[in-house]
């Protein structure tokens, strides 16, 4: 849930140097402008891809998952432009999804038909499809990310930062969900080699501070 950081909201502003005059919602950097609009096209963008892709899925679990992940995603997109807008709180604050299902993962790979892109659209299906709304996802959380690091609106930093675990938390359930319809493997390294990587880091030193 987006926080106030110790400080009203209600009272940052902004001072241009060049005309003295102060605002709202003119507390914003310039490389955070470009970003943010990065960010709410990157949004956009996938929710689109959700519409364009809704009427082609065939299996219930995905248009569930597709269902779902859209009215979040719309809530997510309304609340940054909320504020990004007004420079203050959003009316309503970053929420946080909560994917259904669980986290078993299927692990090794098992002999398939080689992936090559389609040269129909009749070839379309739930695992091209599921795949198209992953990337969404993964392009959102990389913009989001980017555009936190560059904001200085404290309020739309915030939104932008409680914004990434969504995005990741979609993407994984979609991960899931591919995973589990064998349309995305997980190969494993022998269990001397992953015994070995583990292995391979010990904790720091219990003293804080350095010498």
């Amino acid at each position: 849930m987006t926080q106030n950081f110790g400080q009203d909201p209600q009272n940052v502003t902004h001072t241009n140097m060049h005309t003295g005059q102060v605002g709202q919602k003119m507390n914003h950097g310039g490389h955070e402008l470009f970003d943010v609009h990065e960010v709410l096209s990157t949004m956009i963008g996938a929710m689109d891809m959700s519409t364009l892709m809704r009427p082609h899925a065939q299996d219930p679990e995905l248009i569930d998952i597709i269902d779902r992940q859209y009215r979040f995603m719309q809530q997510s997109y309304n609340t940054l432009v909320d504020c990004f807008k007004s420079g203050t709180d959003p009316q309503i604050p970053t929420q946080s999804y909560k994917m259904s299902g669980g986290n078993d993962w299927v692990y090794g790979m098992k002999q398939s038909q080689p992936k090559k892109p389609m040269q129909s659209p009749q070839e379309l299906n739930d695992a091209a499809i599921s795949g198209f709304l992953l990337s969404g996802h993964k392009a959102s959380a990389t913009a989001c990310t980017t555009a936190a690091l560059e904001t200085t609106n404290p309020v739309v930093r915030r939104v932008l930062a409680d914004s990434i675990p969504n995005c990741i938390e979609m993407a994984y359930e979609l991960s899931i969900y591919q995973n589990k319809h064998h349309y995305y493997q997980v190969p494993q390294l022998a269990e001397q080699d992953m015994q070995a990587i583990l292995g391979a880091y010990a904790p720091a030193g219990s003293q804080g501070g350095m010498q």
